[in-house]
């Protein structure tokens, strides 16, 4: 394989918002020649460009945790980019609602997790308190957490890529990488791709819901599978927009890492309502009718798999039914807001999150990065991913200058 190859010092799998901002960070930093491959004809094409545009701000993570600590300092980091590029973004804050007393506890630990986070600016509500943000909310408290904000996450993307390639970098879409084979005492690692083969020195996997399959071509046991929820949208139909101003949460279920169907302004306009968090049968199942026998032979054979599903088989039914069911979903979204009917809804779009299962069935709650000799395996990597992109990409840069000795 060594006759005609590209070679480069650095390959980094996957054009999301990650492998993005790792190869922006990257580029800035050394000398090294940086390809980044996509599979798809375009950037940001799966997590990065189907998700709903909140700038998180770190109230949901375990402090110490890598989200809780990427999410904040790149919350910030992510604001002044924004700032800094013109990229449309708005810290307008949102509204996290207990809509009845069983959830004033979590609540209540929501807001210890902010102050434990440094969010100084979360302020408690009570009843009426929250009309005066949100008007057509119903709950008996609330948190407002002034941090969070909305922003096009395509366009973020699109400027880590176009100041990566203004440092040399180049990228390579409809690039996917088919088989990955090493030479160890060359020191090289070697790719089959779809345009052709590769060779580099080292290797950086960001490639999102295909990251664990990844790490298994190029010879590494990830410890874990990635298992595709898909989150479908409702627009809300634009005469009643005025029911949202900003973003409304309800109080999420601390034993997963979903947040439960909320309310979202968008930063070009228009409000979605979702997502759901349903099991896809596709690693790229947008909708209820995409399968694949690969993907889904791959989950059924998996044991974390059964382990989380004899756990939680009660909640996955009632996330199927919503999905097939406009007037259940109808009934979640008017917890928080009462007055919202099927009538006010419309489809919108979907996301496929890339959710790391272990084998014993538990879901994998933080940002997972794994070092191998040459290369750096991001194995899981969900919201508030996006939010703390810049931070994660220097991080990842950091590891990658130490372990692969770049100049």
């Amino acid at each position: 394989m060594s006759q005609g190859l590209n070679r480069y010092d650095i390959v980094i799998v996957g054009g999301g918002i990650i492998g993005l901002a790792t190869a922006m960070a990257l580029s800035k930093t050394c000398n090294a020649s940086i390809v980044v491959v996509e599979a798809e004809n375009s950037l940001a094409a799966h997590q990065t460009g189907n998700n709903s545009g909140v700038i998180h701000s770190g109230l949901y993570y375990k402090p110490g945790s890598l989200k809780a600590l990427n999410c904040t300092k790149g919350r910030e980091l992510l604001y002044e980019f924004c700032q800094n590029h013109d990229i449309p973004h708005e810290r307008c804050g949102k509204l996290v609602v207990a809509v009845n007393e069983s959830e004033l506890d979590k609540l209540a630990k929501l807001a210890e997790r902010g102050k434990a986070n440094g969010l100084a600016g979360v302020k408690y509500l009570q009843g009426e308190e929250l009309k005066e943000y949100e008007p057509h909310v119903a709950g008996v408290a609330g948190l407002f957490v002034p941090d969070t904000g909305i922003v096009d996450y395509i366009k973020v993307a699109e400027k880590f890529a176009e100041l990566f390639q203004n440092n040399n970098g180049e990228i390579k879409l409809n690039t996917r990488v088919l088989d990955i084979k090493k030479n160890d005492s060359e020191n090289e690692i070697y790719l089959e791709t779809t345009t052709g083969d590769i060779s580099c020195k080292h290797l950086i996997n960001c490639a999102g819901l295909f990251c664990d399959r990844i790490a298994r071509k190029s010879g590494l046991n990830p410890g874990l599978k990635i298992v595709p929820f898909r989150g479908e949208y409702y627009e809300i139909k634009k005469e009643r927009h005025f029911l949202v101003k900003n973003l409304i949460y309800p109080v999420p279920d601390p034993r997963f890492p979903f947040l439960g169907v909320h309310y979202t302004r968008m930063v070009h306009g228009g409000v979605e309502a979702g997502p759901n968090a349903v099991l896809a049968m596709k690693r790229k199942g947008y909708k209820k009718s995409d399968f694949s026998w690969e993907d889904m032979s791959e989950i059924s054979l998996y044991p974390g798999f059964w382990k989380l599903t004899f756990k939680y088989w009660r909640m996955g039914l009632g996330e199927v039914y919503r999905s097939f069911s406009k007037k259940a979903f109808t009934r979640a979204l008017q917890k928080l807001i009462p007055e919202i009917t099927e009538q006010d809804l419309k489809p919108g779009g979907a996301g496929v999150r890339a959710q790391a299962l272990e084998p014993n069935g538990f879901l994998v709650d933080d940002f997972r990065i794994k070092e191998v000799k040459n290369m750096v395996h991001v194995l899981n990597a969900p919201s508030p991913g996006a939010t703390a992109s810049i931070n994660i990409g220097r991080t990842i840069a950091d590891i990658a200058r130490k372990n692969f000795q770049l100049n």
